[in-house]
């Protein structure tokens, strides 16, 4: 009679079985630790961008604005995350960055260029672009009540 030797646990499951647990145990946590801290990061400059002085100021220009409201609705929100270039140093920086917006009646861009100059940000450019009609809307300009 022949002996037919069966193939141990290991033998049969070691595909996923390092991987998931015994020296594979460390690659998974090295993966996860490189996800989590990837999406920390990301997360957290995002949570920058969107925490500085000029990001705040054009999207309160942008949300108050009655040619925005108009054109894209009353319940405007940001989307996404800001896009561009930011440089601080001390009192003095630039920015040069994009945020999307919509609304209930459409969807709208707003970009912000502007240098910091001992503490004060000047604004060069600061408007919004609706996606539909391409229109610029100027934040800079003062708004009287009937536009």
């Amino acid at each position: 009679m022949e002996e037919i030797k069966e193939k141990s646990w290991f033998q049969r499951n070691w595909k996923w079985a390092v991987p998931v647990g015994g020296c594979g145990c460390g690659c998974i946590v090295l993966i996860l630790i490189f996800v989590f801290g990837i999406g920390t990061a990301f997360f957290g400059v995002s949570k920058m961008f969107n925490e500085s002085t000029p990001i705040k100021y054009a999207t309160e220009q942008a949300f108050n604005h009655p040619r925005v409201l108009e054109q894209l609705g009353n319940d405007l929100e940001k989307t996404g995350i800001p896009s561009g270039n930011i440089s601080l140093s001390n009192n003095d920086g630039e920015i040069d960055m994009s945020f999307s917006i919509k609304g209930l009646k459409g969807r709208g861009t707003v970009i912000v260029k502007g240098i910091k100059t001992n503490g004060i940000w000047a604004y060069e450019d600061l408007y919004v672009l609706i996606k539909d009609t391409q229109e610029q809307i100027n934040l800079l300009e003062k708004t009287t009540e009937g536009f």
